[in-house]
């Protein structure tokens, strides 16, 4: 992996903490932020986050963490000293974003609330030398923001900008490297549900390229911490066919996440305000995961925008069950073909784009193919060829 994404780090506000049902107690939503400048203490110190930062870029890892511009907890100090920096309703009360009722959203109509955010933002990278931030609900912040944020903050070192936000491709124009793929994530889990054809997944890979610029990217995700708390975790969305699925997020355009204990084969969704604690021991896809990222750093064709390869739909004889696709950059080509259904198929592949000599990344056998010659895909079965 090269980049380790920390969810916040800060102090949680305490006032309208949110409590889950059945419990008496909560540790509070890490995205109810009392102090920017500060330290969860359930964690550690601050002098505790620098030595893991520095630890980490010794091993090779970028780090950024999870920052929450929107809004902030209703006991940060910003509430007392510049009420003026948060949205009010017509009785001078102020406004909770969504159904957030422990948050209290910010007035971006202020200049200096504007300038305090960046300002704590260059805390961190100038304090603790993080790499960049995973910017939550970032579509709910004006886009000149972030822009003028991304400017201010490169004056220090270069950031990674990963924006929770799909609905608004321009934040990626000049402030987000990468956005969400919330649509592709959604298409798989109906096409794992057979609620949709496997064409869907390339229709979407069509329309992503189409809105983002050139040099930007999504983030590809079978989980993360909002699906798998909300909405449900990787087994209950996709089921058998659940690395066959994370091998497209490998594979497709974009860059792929490994959520929390997902190569631990986490199989239960985890409490949102209250310590759960991930099993470790369930499962061990580690060596599947270390495959693909091994191909992913080594094979250009699946590099990150703008330096990856072309994405081509390839035609097979199960088109209703089968997604093939080649990607490709000069000599260096990367052929995928995928079982998206619960049964077994035969399946041949069509066109001379196809036609030569592989190498499975999973197995190390070399492979011979030719168009039209089948072969047989297990149920949720998959082939990840690299050219030779």
């Amino acid at each position: 992996m090269d980049i380790l994404w920390f969810m916040p780090i800060n102090p949680i506000g305490v006032v309208d903490r949110k409590v889950p049902k059945g419990f008496t107690e909560s540790l509070g939503s890490y995205y109810s932020v009392k102090d920017y400048k500060g330290v969860n203490p359930e964690f550690g110190t601050e002098a505790d986050f620098k030595a893991l930062v520095t630890k980490a870029h010794d091993m090779g890892f970028k780090v950024i963490i999870d920052w929450v511009a929107n809004h902030s907890a209703r006991d940060n100090n910003w509430v007392t000293e510049h009420p003026e920096w948060y949205i009010k309703d017509s009785t001078g009360k102020m406004m909770t974003p969504f159904d957030w009722t422990d948050c209290a959203k910010l007035n971006y109509a202020d200049t200096n609330m504007r300038a305090a955010m960046i300002d704590a933002m260059k805390y961190w990278v100038t304090n603790c030398d993080i790499d960049g931030f995973r910017c939550d609900v970032a579509g709910e912040v004006p886009v000149d923001f972030w822009e003028q944020a991304r400017l201010d903050l490169e004056k220090t070192k270069p950031m990674f900008m990963l924006a929770e936000n799909e609905d608004h491709p321009e934040l990626c124009n000049k402030a987000f490297d990468m956005n969400y793929g919330w649509g592709m994530h959604h298409v798989m889990h109906q096409v794992a549900q057979g609620k949709d054809s496997v064409n869907k997944i390339v229709a979407q890979v069509m329309k992503v390229d189409s809105i983002l610029p050139k040099y930007a990217f999504q983030m590809n995700f079978i989980t993360n911490h909002d699906e798998n708390s909300w909405n449900g975790t990787a087994q209950e969305k996709f089921g058998a066919g659940e690395n066959a699925f994370a091998v497209l997020t490998y594979t497709l355009p974009g860059m792929p996440l490994i959520y929390s204990g997902q190569e631990a084969g986490l199989n239960k969704r985890l409490q949102f305000f209250v310590k759960d604690t991930i099993n470790w021991k369930t499962a061990d896809f580690s060596p599947f995961y270390k495959k693909l990222n091994a191909l992913k750093h080594s094979n250009e064709a699946l590099w990150n925008a703008p330096y990856g390869g072309t994405f081509a739909q390839v035609k097979n004889t199960e088109p209703a069950k089968v997604m093939s696709f080649i990607r490709e950059k000069g000599d260096a080509k990367v052929l995928v073909v995928l079982n998206l259904s619960a049964t077994p198929v035969s399946v041949a592949v069509k066109g001379d784009i196809v036609n030569g000599t592989y190498t499975d990344v999973f197995t190390g056998n070399e492979t011979k193919i030719q168009k039209k010659e089948p072969f047989t895909l297990e149920a949720w079965g998959y082939k990840v060829l690299e050219a030779k």
